[in-house]
């Protein structure tokens, strides 16, 4: 059975760039479909972004699903998921894997921290802190004791082949943020072991952050699926199309009568607007 899934935020409409995942995962379940495997494609709503979240989205999207011609199964969404969250958190803590953390992104970044591939990398401030309950604190993984207890672990992307999980590059991730119950590194990888997810179906953007999530999986004992990270399309600049660049969104094409059906088949086949174009493949840019 090939079960994938497709887990939009409900922060913003849907673009070209969501359009393409989606259907890159409803086709990879319907094909072991066709092999006689067994495949599902999964909606999930990733909705514990605090106020950014607007519910009236997932029914947004799913009008935009519908108007591409995609079949698939609802599951729940991360809001009724929070008791799992903090389930985990609460093992992480009691295994010393998790410390907590008062920097700002602003004091991180007067450090002059060294830079990975998310960005600065936290330099280690506040670790060997106890919980405070009385002071907001993010909640960081120990990167270093995390990779003790695991050890050396693999995994594979459909597309770049074999990996070993490196995470050091990223240093001591939040995984439980100040503002919301989980990071999405957390959140992401509870869900697709709840939800039976054995494809994990997103851009090739979140390859790097796939080497988190395998650690996570072993601390966890959850579940190891195997990874496809396909292309993004990209702006005439060079930049995946996103919420935050107000991308054309499908909710406005469907309104202005465009056939969902055709644009899914031009997708498909990798036929884009001048304006758009399609990033290297997995295979080449890792």
């Amino acid at each position: 059975m090939v079960v994938t899934r497709f887990a939009p935020s409900p922060n913003g409409s849907l673009h070209l760039g969501h359009a393409f995942s989606a259907i890159t995962a409803h086709d990879l379940a319907r094909e072991a479909v066709g092999r006689g495997e067994g495949g599902r494609f999964l909606l999930r709503i990733e909705d514990i972004d605090g106020p950014r979240s607007r519910p009236e989205l997932a029914d947004e999207f799913r009008r935009d699903l519908e108007w591409l011609g995609l079949e698939w199964e609802d599951v729940p969404a991360q809001s009724s998921r929070i008791a799992s969250y903090d389930a985990a958190t609460a093992r992480l803590l009691d295994e010393g894997m998790l410390f907590p953390c008062t920097c700002t992104r602003a004091e991180i970044a007067a450090m002059q921290p060294r830079v990975g591939q998310d960005g600065a990398i936290y330099p280690g401030t506040c670790k060997g802190r106890l919980l405070d309950p009385e002071k907001p604190a993010a909640l960081r993984l120990d990167m270093d004791r995390a990779m003790a207890r695991v050890g050396e672990i693999a995994w594979s992307d459909a597309l770049a082949g074999a990996q070993i999980a490196d995470p050091r590059e990223f240093g001591d991730v939040v995984l439980v943020r100040k503002d919301a119950p989980a990071s999405y590194h957390l959140a992401a990888t509870l869900d697709d072991a709840a939800d039976g997810v054995t494809l994990v179906t997103r851009g090739r953007d979140l390859f790097h952050a796939t080497h988190i999530h395998r650690v996570l999986q072993a601390l966890l004992g959850l579940p190891v699926p195997q990874w496809h990270h396909h292309e993004l399309l990209l702006d005439p600049d060079g930049q995946k199309l996103a919420k935050r660049r107000n991308s054309p969104s499908l909710a406005d094409r469907r309104a202005a009568g465009e056939d969902g059906r055709l644009l899914a088949e031009q997708l498909r086949l990798r036929r884009f607007p001048d304006d758009i174009s399609l990033s290297r493949p997995t295979s080449e840019a890792s």
